[in-house]
């Protein structure tokens, strides 16, 4: 009955468009109560316990730094050298905003931080060259859900403290899957801009050209070896690179370029606290909710459902996709893992699935949970950009929903993709 209370209250409190932080709050409040196996207390001190960790602050960190860096003119330097190198293809314009979206991921952390930022100055060009509008978003929210692949990702960070894995080994081991999905969808990018006909651009830069675009995004280029080449060359923690990129985003942003006003400095804290505080409350609730979970011995029971089902751990894990993909359309990505890890971690490792390996499969499947409705986040931010219907904008994104769909299959059941680079590294 506790069980059921709380996930029946959770959903109804969601179907009634309850924020979802306040939903698991508020059912995780209404299971104790009915459950009476621990006090009242246990919730606010669940709160304060849960997020009193020192990898958890790296997450405000790095959404400030995003916002500093984006809004210090680097986003715009990235566009401009992916101009110069791809935008004489076909469909040179979608190509530079998945791979600006690469880059920009190693600065954000964030997907919808990264359609906001790259979206924002894409969007217009490409409407200006002929480009459809809801293909144009759909395909600027789905190179946006990289931004959680490519680390730093703010979503890793919740998984490695909820699974006690290695931030930097799930930093690592999303690189490779991250560039793969980037592939994908320039792959897609291509074959659709060449059925609908958008032609590169017709200018070409000299050798000059090139170099002085390359000299003046010089200062960006350089973010994803400070802060990354920092983190796997032990110089830093991973909270330590969070708080070095916030310097690093002022410094450019106010003395460097001076985009960056101190005018618009308090605009921008402001919009990183809310956006930090929003995250730390979700973290909070949801952990709550977890140990609730904990409590009834939920993960433990679907665990050993699942296991005397089957033992094949391909089936397993293609039923965990499923249901992943599944949660991903309804529940915000953070929720979603802090919830779902004790849960599912114990069935694939009883099955001999790597923890970290097994992040970056919840990681994938969420990014993809980004673009589809009716959550999709990153296509909220894309069709708010372009002010059109979250539909049409949906519609957009199927082939590249297609491509990362295909790619998650790689990535689950062919491990080395992962973990390769942390072989290589002796990790």
């Amino acid at each position: 009955m506790v069980s059921l209370l709380l996930f029946g209250s959770f959903i109804a409190l969601l179907v009634a468009a309850v924020p979802v932080a306040i939903s698991l709050g508020l059912a995780s409040a209404l299971a104790l109560i009915y459950s009476g196996k621990v006090s009242s207390s246990f919730i606010a001190q669940g709160l304060v316990t849960s997020i009193d960790s020192f990898p958890l602050m790296a997450v405000p960190f790095f959404i400030l730094a995003g916002d500093l860096m984006g809004h210090g003119g680097l986003s715009r330097r990235l566009l401009n050298v992916g101009s110069v190198f791809f935008g004489r293809y076909t469909g040179g314009l979608a190509i530079i905003a998945i791979v600006t979206c690469m880059f920009f991921a190693a600065i954000s952390g964030s997907g919808p931080a990264t359609v906001a930022a790259i979206g924002g100055i894409m969007l217009p060009a490409m409407s200006k060259a002929g480009y459809d509008k809801g293909w144009s978003i759909g395909l600027l929210a789905s190179a946006g859900s990289i931004g959680i692949i490519i680390p730093p990702s703010i979503p890793m960070i919740i998984y490695a403290v909820s699974a006690n894995v290695s931030i930097t080994e799930m930093f690592i081991a999303g690189i490779i899957p991250g560039l793969l999905i980037g592939i994908g969808l320039i792959a897609v990018a291509w074959f659709g801009a060449r059925k609908r006909g958008y032609t590169g651009e017709d200018r070409r830069y000299t050798g000059r050209e090139i170099l002085a675009t390359i000299w003046d995004a010089k200062w960006a280029l350089a973010v994803p070896l400070i802060i990354l080449g920092g983190i796997y060359g032990g110089i830093f923690t991973p909270t330590e690179a969070a708080a070095v990129g916030v310097i690093y985003g002022f410094v450019v942003g106010v003395f460097i370029h001076r985009e960056l006003k101190w005018k618009d400095l308090y605009r921008v804290i402001a919009e990183s606290a809310l956006t930090s505080a929003t995250v730390i409350v979700i973290v909070g609730t949801a952990t709550i909710f977890g140990r609730i979970l904990t409590i009834e011995r939920i993960p433990t029971m679907i665990a050993e459902a699942m296991v005397s089902l089957t033992d094949s751990h391909i089936l397993i894990l293609l039923l965990i996709n499923v249901l992943l993909l599944f949660v991903g359309m309804f529940m915000e990505t953070l929720a979603a893992i802090i919830i779902l890890t004790p849960i599912l971690l114990p069935v694939v490792m009883a099955v001999g699935v790597d923890p970290v390996h097994f992040g970056i499969v919840i990681i994938v499947n969420l990014a993809i949970g980004m673009v589809t409705p009716p959550v999709g986040v990153n296509l909220f931010v894309g069709a708010r950009i372009g002010n059109i219907s979250l539909e049409k904008a949906a519609g957009g994104a199927m082939a590249f929903i297609g491509s990362m769909l295909l790619i998650l299959m790689l990535i689950t059941y062919i491990p080395p993709i992962s973990m390769a680079l942390l072989s290589l590294m002796g990790k």
